[in-house]
Order: structure tokens, then sequence, then C-alpha cells
């Protein structure tokens, strides 16, 4: 099972109307619900499950700049922006802290790597430079080795998953928005050439304006639309340890493991260098469009065949009527963890961190990141359906910057100044022939 969130209720009557109805109960979806609220106008958010049960929840807690895309930058600036004001937005404290991101390196190789990145990003790298040996080891407190070097972000941070996605979601309802938990979305209807109502299991809801946000289940959905989405899931693994005293700060990355200090002392460790992805039909209609990403990382990349793609073979056999039983039959998406790898992950860190040793386990869990050919997400409108906007495929990235996601996807709602040019996350560029350009950020 996925770590405990704080709890949050679900309406009890559905409204048979609405101005905008959200199809996704995870960070994007509540965020976007809550700008959308803020600005007077009648929200209803479906979520199939467990508001912020799937990947909201499952992450690693990370808020950072360093390393990103340098298309996905200026929304990370505002998103930096809006977790400094997070706790005034929704009236609780979720952890956002600012106590820096580190990056280990190796070798110069590496150095050159993150050397790179600086050079892309411009001015908005800010604050980000190599650090290395005494002013590194001030960072590293209990390290038992010494690492080469370091990318180093001091005004990256960090905050709490369980509590930032539910918090939000309150703070929508108080601002008036509708949430419906366990509520799947069947079917949208259209009049006219335009999005008329959104059909879920409890009835029908009649709007012109609809925000698909759904997570890894966003292709699947468009799919009932006509509409070609390539996205694909990753599974990460990750494990949470009890309070450790005298453990360092923050959080970073090395090539073995990568951890993140919790608000309750303990730590959220996970490896990032290698990934799963599972086999599913969509890994064979998307191929094409995942190659360039695909043979650069395919070092880094494994597959596991099993149940997901018999799932996945009944539903496209089945067709709409499959995608929407597929989203009744799993309210919550709870993938098994890799054990060996989170167990390997932490062997390592108590190798580098000997003060890791004897700390329990206290819970393991793993979460499906929605991913796209470019690893950067979706946050467009759609030309061919009026009204529709889409907030998907965060390849990793949905946490950090999900404020500023909904912030934007609600201006796209509302036709108002979007918070940053949206341009590069248009949905039709991977239906005009533009090539998916991944970048070798880190």
């Amino acid at each position: 099972m996925g770590p405990p969130t704080d709890p949050v209720g679900s309406a009890d009557v559905q409204p048979t109307s609405s101005d905008v109805v959200v199809i996704g109960g995870g960070i994007i979806g509540l965020s976007t619900a809550l700008f959308l609220a803020r600005e007077g106008l009648s929200v209803v958010v479906c979520e199939k499950g467990q508001f912020a049960g799937e990947q909201s929840s499952r992450n690693w807690g990370w808020v950072r700049r360093m390393g990103r895309d340098p298309r996905e930058l200026p929304l990370v600036v505002e998103a930096m922006r809006l977790w400094d004001e997070m706790e005034a937005l929704v009236g609780c404290d979720v952890g956002f802290r600012r106590t820096g991101i580190l990056y280990l390196c190796e070798n110069d190789a590496d150095v050159a790597h993150h050397q790179d990145w600086i050079a892309r990003a411009g001015a908005y790298a800010l604050d980000t430079r190599i650090i290395s040996g005494p002013e590194l080891a001030r960072r590293l407190p209990g390290a038992a080795r010494t690492f080469h070097a370091a990318l180093h972000t001091p005004s990256d941070g960090r905050a709490e998953p369980q509590k930032a996605a539910p918090a939000i979601a309150l703070a929508a309802a108080r601002s008036g928005a509708v949430l419906l938990g366990n509520c799947s979305v069947r079917s949208l209807e259209s009049s006219g050439g335009a999005l008329s109502a959104v059909v879920t299991e409890r009835g029908r809801i009649a709007t012109k304006r609809v925000v698909i946000a759904g997570g890894i289940w966003s292709s699947q959905l468009c799919r009932t639309l006509g509409l070609r989405l390539p996205q694909l899931g990753i599974r990460s693994s990750v494990l949470r340890t009890a309070p450790v005293e005298g453990g360092p700060d923050g959080a970073a990355w090395g090539p073995r493991f990568a951890y993140r200090k919790r608000l309750d002392g303990g730590y959220t460790i996970a490896d990032g260098s290698r990934s799963l992805h599972d086999v599913v039909p969509d890994s064979f209609r998307f191929l094409g469009d995942f190659l360039p990403i695909l043979k650069r990382e395919w070092r880094h990349m494994r597959l596991g065949f099993g149940a997901p793609l018999v799932a996945g073979l009944r539903d496209s056999l089945r067709g709409a009527d499959g995608a929407a039983m597929a989203f009744e039959a799993t309210r919550i998406l709870d993938p098994q963890p890799r054990q060996r790898q989170l167990a390997a992950a932490y062997a390592a860190l108590q190798e580098a961190f000997p003060i890791f040793r004897n700390v329990p386990v206290v819970q393991q869990w793993a979460g499906m990141i929605d991913a796209t050919p470019d690893v950067i997400p979706v946050i467009s409108t759609v030309q061919s359906h009026p009204g529709l906007v889409i907030a998907t495929g965060f390849s990793g990235h949905g946490f950090g910057i999900g404020p500023a996601a909904g912030r934007l996807a609600a201006d796209l709602v509302t036709g108002a100044m979007p918070i940053v040019d949206p341009r590069a996350f248009r949905y039709e560029r991977f239906i005009d022939g533009t090539k998916p350009l991944p970048t070798t950020g880190v």
C-alpha cells in the first residue's frame, strides 16, 4: 500500500452542472481547481479513487529547479514562488523548506555534465554551482567517504507529498470546489463540436470546460475522445525510514541512492539511477515516439512483462467501455515496489552514511510516473476540442512544479494571461510532426 495521506472528504451530492470539471484528484488537478475556485468559477473535481492516492503522494518530495529542462524553468520559478506562499495559500504547514539539493559527482565527467546544464540554464541557474572539498563535506554530515564534487542549489527544497496535495484539496473545497472521491468519469459528451457534459458513474454534469489531469490514466481517457496522447508509465519504488538523529538535511542524488529528509525526522530513500517500465499495449502503440529517449537511456531502463500487459490487452479489446471499466476496477493504482532495488539503494546509503545503519525501514511503496517522449508535460488547450485542457505527462516533475502547473492550466481554462508562455507544453507537438527532443538534463 501507498503511504498514509492526510484525509480529504468527498461531497455527498454530485452537481448537475458546473463551470469546469477537473478529472483527476492529484496535485495538478487539485491546484487547478483551487485557482479556478478562487476566481469565482464553480468547479467539480472527479477522482476515481482517493485524492492524492497515486503518484502525488508517492513521489520523492523534491521541489527543485536544478537540472530541469530549460523549457520548464520559467514554470519552475513560478512554482517555487507558490511553494514559498503555500502555508498562507492552504492554511497549514505542508513541510516546504528551502534546505538545498545536491547532485553528487563521482568524477570529472559528472562535473562537466552538470556544468553544461548550468550553461544551458543561463539566468535561471540562479544560485546553482559546483562545490567540493570542505564546503561539500559540511553539507554531508556523517558521510564516511569523500565525494569528488556536487552540483548544489541552496534555494531548492523539499515538501511532504502526503500533506501537500490533501491540503490543496481542502483549500479548494473551502474556496467552493466540489470534491467527488470514488467517482470515475465514464465519458465526455459534445454538442455542436464543443464539450457539453461529463458523464460519471454517478450521472451527468453539464459543463463546457473540462481539464484532464489524470496522471498515468490521461492517455487512456484522451483515447475515448479520439485524441492520441503518447504517454507511458515508469514505476518508481521508494522507502521511508524511522527518524534519524544527526543525518544530512535537505536532499541529495548519488549514483546508487537518493535521499530526502522528511518532516518527521525520517528519510525517503530511492534509487534514481534505474527505471522500470511495465510493458503495456501503449508501449507498442507509442514505440516510435519514445525511441529517441529509449536510445539515450536504455542503460538505465528495465522492462517488466506481466499483469499490466495482460490487463492492458484486455481493456484494449473492450474499446472505450474497457477504459471506463479500467478506471473503476483500479480505484488506486498500487504497483509493487522493487524490494531488491530498494535494499541495494539503502545499503549504498548506509555505506556512505554509517549513521543509517540499524535504522529500521518503516514502509516501502511504488508509484507510476506519467512520462512523455520529450520528458516535459502537456499543459495545453486542444484545437480540435474547444473547452478541453490537458495537464499531464509530468515525467517525475509533477510534485515540484504542481502548484504552478495548476495555475497555468487554470489560466488556459479562463483565457487569462498565462502565468508563463505555454507554447513548449502544447498538445499538438505530438501530432503535427514535431520531433520529440529530450534534453540532457539531470
